[in-house]
């Protein structure tokens, strides 16, 4: 139902739920600021509108944890709630790609109340159609492209709006070694969890882990299916559906949604989580503990996940149950990225006996991951940029400042400076510092081509160069505190790897 006269201008602030997976994990809200001038959030009282929207939501969060078992029956009067569209919409970004119909934020915004209301009310009758999604590419870090499709902006606004309220169930539900996509979550603290992992726990052995095409395969029959686990309104149930199978629209060619989930909207992670949840994640912890007889930490981000074992044939076993259990629901992992390796505190003293050169390493987020000594001599698990993704990175860096190279010197310092400081956000984790420093100067050689190419004399002395460094590309930072002092405080003690 859509608000009540003068309700429906409250403004609506969208914020991260805190994680409910674990009784132990302590993560406050995180409160933002209103959107500066939007005309169209005019109540200068944020809080009214955001408990309104959250109250009722509160109420299915705690019957979902009263009662693991429970089905509900009655949920698409949260989609399409006047200000939970809203929300939604005012969470979207606003210079994000159109889809197949062309419509971008700032025009659906023009006459946002009507069209919310004629969306809510296509919602209840059951008359809203989901469109199929435009296709665009990205590059990888391997230089191939991923494909990813571009929802309609409502599409956008009701998917949104659907993972906010399934969020409400499956956040009691999820369980703690699962953090992509979810909310309150991030790839840190799952970097976090595997090395504090390794280094506390008696790991001897690490399954790095990856499952080919996931999204590309995914199975709807079961997907379906265990959304029908806890989801009993069939109207949600056929949202989903529809989305499933909408298709892509590429090149004027329409190709039908058979199986699979276009990664690019607001319903794919949840429903990739959801696909894992009870694939793989309720199956790992059940064999934990029946099988396993020696330690066992699992981090899984998506469809990437890593497992370390204290025996290596608990870790075959496991690897060939996994294969076993992945082939009955339409999976298989990727023979290349999933490799079992020795790692660990006694992996060096191991090697060295069997004559055997250094532990072999692992990549996962984006780190390459080294059994390495701390300062005091104790064993560390040593995180660096994956050299793949440096390489990338810096290559992309390079196209773009050769087509800003007629910008004025400001103008590409501005860029740099964002491109540098957003590096340093991600990588600068303890003991990356070397990696981190070799990136900023190698952006510092290409700024050097690139101006250089656009001198009379076609050179750029490395005394200006300098300056130029120092002023526009921010220093080398560690941006991210030791694993076990920021994993203590998101967990108070708790596991997130159980």
């Amino acid at each position: 139902m859509m608000d009540a006269p003068g309700k429906s201008d409250r403004p609506i602030v969208p914020m991260k739920s805190p994680n409910n997976a674990e009784s132990s994990v302590a993560e406050a809200m995180e409160r933002r600021e209103r959107t500066k001038g939007n005309s169209l959030e005019q109540a200068p009282r944020r809080t009214q509108g955001r408990d309104s929207v959250m109250r009722p939501l509160e109420r299915v969060r705690q019957a979902a944890r009263k009662d693991r078992k429970q089905r509900f029956t009655a949920l698409l009067h949260h989609v399409y709630d006047g200000e939970r569209l809203r929300a939604a919409y005012f969470a979207l970004k606003r210079d994000a790609v159109a889809g197949i119909d062309g419509e971008t934020w700032q025009h659906y915004g023009e006459h946002l109340e009507e069209n919310l209301h004629a969306l809510a009310g296509r919602l209840k009758r059951g008359a809203y159609r989901a469109n199929p999604v435009r296709r665009v590419y990205i590059s990888k870090a391997d230089g191939r492209l991923r494909p990813l499709g571009v929802p309609t902006l409502e599409d956008k606004i009701v998917q949104r709006a659907v993972v906010e309220v399934l969020n409400a169930i499956y956040e009691t539900e999820f369980v703690g070694f699962s953090y992509g996509f979810r909310p309150g979550r991030s790839p840190h603290q799952a970097l976090d969890a595997l090395s504090v992992g390794i280094q506390q726990r008696k790991v001897n052995w690490v399954l790095d882990a990856d499952i080919r095409s996931f999204f590309d395969t995914l199975d709807h029959g079961w997907l379906l299916r265990f959304v029908e686990h806890r989801i009993g309104d069939r109207r949600i149930g056929r949202l989903i559906q529809q989305w499933l199978s909408a298709g892509v629209l590429e090149h004027g060619q329409w190709t039908p949604g058979d199986e699979g989930t276009v990664q690019g909207g607001s319903i794919s992670p949840l429903l990739s989580n959801l696909f894992l949840h009870y694939v793989f994640d309720l199956w790992t912890h059940r064999w934990r503990r029946t099988q396993a007889r020696g330690e066992m930490i699992v981090v899984r981000f998506a469809d990437d996940f890593v497992v370390g074992f204290e025996h290596r044939q608990e870790a075959e076993r496991f690897l060939d149950d996994l294969r076993e259990r992945f082939a009955k629901f339409g999976l298989a992992l990727h023979p290349d990225k999933t490799r079992l390796i020795a790692f660990g505190r006694f992996a060096v003293e191991r090697r060295r006996a069997r004559g055997e050169g250094k532990p072999e390493t692992f990549n996962f987020l984006g780190f390459t991951h080294i059994c390495g000594t701390s300062r005091e001599g104790r064993f560390a698990v040593r995180r660096q940029t994956m050299r793949q993704r440096w390489q990338t990175k810096l290559q992309a860096v390079a196209r773009d400042l050769w087509r800003r190279r007629h910008d004025p010197v400001p103008t590409m310092g501005e860029y740099l400076r964002a491109v540098v400081r957003g590096h340093f956000n991600y990588y600068g984790v303890p003991w990356n510092t070397p990696a981190l420093r070799a990136f900023r100067a190698a952006v510092a050689r290409v700024w050097q081509r690139v101006l250089a190419s656009r001198s009379q004399r076609g050179h750029v002395g490395w005394t200006r160069m300098w300056r130029l460094v120092a002023r526009w590309l921010p220093p080398v930072c560690v941006c991210h505190p030791h694993p076990t002092a920021r994993l203590i405080v998101t967990t108070r003690g708790g596991s997130r790897m159980r």
